[in-house]
């Protein structure tokens, strides 16, 4: 039997399992690294955070990664380039953060490797009959494994995809299994680029958990941002807050037929990008608004559309709350918006289930990862509209 395969094998009979979780969302602003401690498997699944750490990406990755974002006209020869750089850059933050942690790589099981989501393309959103679902993450995790010496799992959507999905999102299947309560009807609000949230109905419900996005997270004031202000982020909401929110563009935005349509759903860059924003500004009249009233009301946007995908849901709940993780935590104004938009419901940060709301994404494709190697389908199969399937592909280093 090959080397590699048997360590495999050893590492599935384990008790627990050190796994690195690694994610880069649509923010492109760096690498989440989280080593996670997982015991067992399916819903006797439990995970310890023992070190996390965002590795930022620097001005050119992010020039070149953009270059082909979310774009159905790009040159090939850097996209193929693209693959393995990124590739690359992730292994080196990587043996990066090991080193900073102290920790050698043989005492690493796995790693857990999202990529980086260039195009996402559901068959809903595009109108085009002939392609199945789609979606393109790249960062490829033979260079990873080779480079750090750690079996890789990567290209998780892609099981899910062939499986029936849309490829997203993938947070139901780790929320499912560890956040779960006995009282509570929990929505699970990841605010990166994309918002998305899982709802978890309480144990004793009817009700089916999924997960779902609802629309647009931070990427349109990122777009801005960096457009009008070349600042990669509103941060802390510094521009926005010397704003007002303007109600004519605001319900423009709110127009669009995605919101619509029902749960689950996906979406991402390809429709919430600055044409998008333009098209509002120009039917709306408002295209002499000065910049700080356009993040206000972009922020106000990403706030409504949330809330009201959750009121949606919440109709005849009770003991709702809501747990926020992902970047837009860190955006004041936001959050002070969905508290306001949510007020008979529980609104705090993830860390109040004790997880760190920065490391949740890249913890939950730790788990991913856990399940392929040491779990079973049957594990998910109570999520609606996801398909039961362990997902990941394997890199052997050697």
């Amino acid at each position: 039997m090959n080397a590699q395969i048997e360590r495999l094998y050893q590492i599935g009979k384990k008790q627990t399992r050190r796994i690195i979780g690694l994610m880069s969302g649509t923010s492109l602003d760096g690498l989440d690294i989280a080593l996670c401690s997982i015991s067992g498997s399916g819903t006797a699944s439990s995970l310890v955070l023992e070190k996390f750490t965002t590795l930022p990406y620097d001005r050119i990755f992010r020039e070149r990664v953009r270059s082909v974002f979310a774009k159905r006209q790009i040159d090939q020869q850097a996209l193929c380039g693209l693959h393995a750089y990124v590739g690359e850059v992730h292994a080196h933050m990587i043996n990066q953060a090991l080193s900073d942690w102290q920790i050698n790589a043989s005492e690493v099981d796995l790693i857990a490797s999202h990529g980086q989501t260039v195009y996402h393309a559901p068959r809903r959103l595009l109108q085009d009959p002939i392609y199945p679902n789609s979606t393109l993450q790249i960062g490829d995790a033979d260079h990873i494994a080779v480079q750090t010496g750690i079996i890789t799992l990567s290209d998780f959507r892609q099981k899910h995809l062939a499986a029936g999905g849309e490829g997203a999102p993938l947070a139901a299947y780790g929320d499912f299994l560890l956040f779960r309560s006995d009282k509570e009807s929990r929505f699970l609000l990841n605010i990166g680029g994309i918002a998305n949230f899982t709802f978890l109905p309480s144990k004793g419900s009817a009700a089916a958990a999924y997960a779902t996005d609802v629309g647009p997270g931070n990427t349109l004031i990122n777009q801005y941002m960096d457009a009008f202000f070349g600042r990669e982020m509103d941060e802390n909401a510094e521009e926005a807050s010397k704003g007002s929110v303007n109600n004519p563009l605001l319900q423009h935005l709110l127009e669009e037929s995605f919101f619509d349509e029902p749960f689950p759903k996906t979406t991402g860059p390809e429709l919430f990008n600055l044409d998008f924003l333009r098209k509002a500004l120009r039917n709306s009249g408002t295209e002499a608004l000065s910049p700080q009233d356009v993040l206000a009301t972009l922020t106000r946007f990403s706030a409504v559309t949330m809330t009201d995908a959750i009121k949606r849901q919440a109709v005849d709940l009770t003991e709702i709350a809501v747990y926020i993780s992902g970047g837009g935590i860190h955006n004041p104004l936001m959050t002070t918006f969905i508290q306001d938009l949510l007020p008979e419901a529980k609104v705090a940060s993830f860390e109040a289930l004790n997880l760190n709301p920065d490391a949740k994404e890249a913890c939950l494709f730790a788990i991913l990862a856990n399940e392929t190697i040491a779990g079973k389908p049957e594990n998910v199969t109570q999520i609606k509209d996801s398909p039961a399937v362990c997902m990941g592909k394997l890199s052997f280093p050697y």
